[in-house]
């Protein structure tokens, strides 16, 4: 009764874990198109529950990336600025909240990344592309400077045309403060800043959104290192009542006036953000500067009606072999067969709800992984019960039969799926994308197969006889 009645509640738990898990999924899947993006746009905490779906099952964007590996500094070697460019991106996009996303080199200078969900690839490449150089440099408030400014101005001359290509302009006597570069505002208005970045966004870590100013409107803190604070404290102390730019990728964000040194190594950017701009600079400030330009070299978007149609045909046919499979195990092994049968559903169900739970994501590979698990699970039923069988065939009785062959097949059982067990873990380990889909489900369904064919079959058993339902077993 000790035995029958630890494993009845480890049992019971799990398929109570497993409903209240599955549930949102459920849901969400009974819905309609219209209620599902109705509950994207409200932003229903339900999205946050359910089972994650891969770029072959959601939709998403597919984009392919070549390094500019031409842009690179003299002893910065190629395949390094491609490694540091793919770790990167792949910490942007983890941040900008990505579920499960496939990132991965190809070649010397392409960057393979698979976004599930993403439909608004113009959002993504924003986030991926950014160089994100953060500079902090001192404004020339000379009156040379603000003469050569004035004088860009009554010429309608923008400071951004002016300075990609100052020959343009030669009948402008323009007198240029001297170790000074002139620089383009959020609102298209020009500073002289000093050509010297006094500090650069690599010494940065932290940066996040916040809402101040008179309006409230969305502002970015960022944080500097112990010794970026410190060069910081030092360049607010010795440049008191001068304008601070702070240019983000050749822009100046803003340029506010030192008032006094700021010594806890903080600062603000301000500039005409809406939340979603600063949210967007500030993950792309945390994740770093790209090594070099990226350029986008390809770029599809599977619609999420391909996806419908990915899960419409992938349901159906493990639904059609799920079946198979339990008429084959109900008429070949009678009662014992519908021991088994509720083993695999229940093995399924298991499976699917440990995904939803961690939030591991289910792709067209992984379903394959879920289709093997059965397989293994149909296999480790098929050998408990022969066994069985040979046992009964020497005369033994049927409550003796079970435990010698659930005893003798056990080793057999476990050898089988720890040797693939370890196969997909090293598939795991050193696959990329939809290999670690199918190893992931793999891993996950081996377990719960063992526990499922082993314990839940034999609880069945032990009840049985208990009841004395089952007197003599028929396969």
């Amino acid at each position: 009764m000790s035995k029958i009645n630890w494993k009845l509640w480890i049992t019971v738990l799990l398929i109570a874990f497993s409903v209240w898990t599955l549930w949102p999924s459920i849901s969400w899947f009974m819905m309609s198109k219209d209620l599902r993006e109705q509950a994207e746009q409200a932003k229903d905490p339900i999205l946050g529950k359910i089972l994650k779906l891969g770029l072959d099952l959601k939709g998403g964007t597919h984009l392919l990336l070549e390094v500019d590996t031409s842009k690179l500094e003299e002893n910065v070697k190629a395949k390094d600025a491609v490694d540091r460019a793919t770790e990167i991106i792949r910490n942007r996009i983890d941040q900008f909240g990505v579920a499960e996303p496939m990132i991965a080199k190809q070649g010397d200078k392409w960057i393979v990344i698979q976004l599930p969900g993403i439909k608004d690839p113009k959002a993504a490449k924003d986030l991926i592309g950014k160089t994100a150089l953060l500079e902090f440099r001192i404004v020339n408030n000379s009156q040379e400077a603000g003469r050569a400014l004035d004088l860009l101005t009554n010429k309608g001359i923008k400071p951004a045309q002016y300075r990609e290509d100052p020959s343009k302009y030669l009948e402008i006597e323009i007198s240029l403060p001297e170790g000074s570069s002139i620089f383009e505002g959020k609102g298209n208005e020009g500073y002289y800043v000093l050509d010297k970045a006094l500090l650069t966004g690599a010494a940065l870590t932290n940066a996040k959104v916040e809402f101040g100013g008179q309006f409230g409107q969305p502002i970015v803190s960022i944080e500097f290192s112990k010794e970026g604070g410190r060069i910081f404290a030092d360049i607010t102390e010795r440049n008191r009542e001068k304008n601070l730019a702070i240019v983000l990728d050749g822009i100046v964000q803003s340029a506010p006036v030192i008032r006094n040194r700021i010594p806890d190594g903080k600062a603000i950017i301000e500039g005409s953000f809406n939340a979603e701009d600063a949210r967007l600079l500030a993950t792309v400030l945390r994740a770093g500067a790209l090594p070099a330009p990226v350029r986008v070299i390809e770029e599809r978007t599977v619609g999420p009606s391909l996806g419908d149609d990915s899960i419409k045909k992938g349901f159906m046919s493990s639904l059609i072999g799920v079946i198979v499979v339990f008429i084959f195990m109900f008429v070949y092994y009678r009662t014992s067969g519908i021991i088994a049968d509720i083993a695999l559903a229940l093995n399924l169900i298991i499976l699917m709800a440990v995904m939803a739970y961690f939030q591991f994501t289910l792709t067209l590979p992984g379903v394959a992984g879920i289709a093997l698990t059965l397989a293994m699970g149909v296999d480790a039923n098929v050998l408990i019960l022969e066994r069985i069988r040979e046992e009964l065939g020497t005369g033994k009785t049927t409550r003796v039969a079970v435990d010698i062959g659930y005893q003798k097949v056990f080793w057999t059982i476990f050898d089988a799926n720890f040797t693939t067990l370890i196969a997909a873990i090293f598939l795991f380990q050193f696959g990329t994308g939809p290999i670690k889909g199918f190893a992931v489900t793999l891993s996950i369904g081996l377990i719960i197969s063992m526990f499922t064919a082993i314990t839940v079959t034999k609880l069945i058993y032990e009840f049985l006889f208990k009841e004395n339902f089952l007197l003599k077993i028929k396969i």
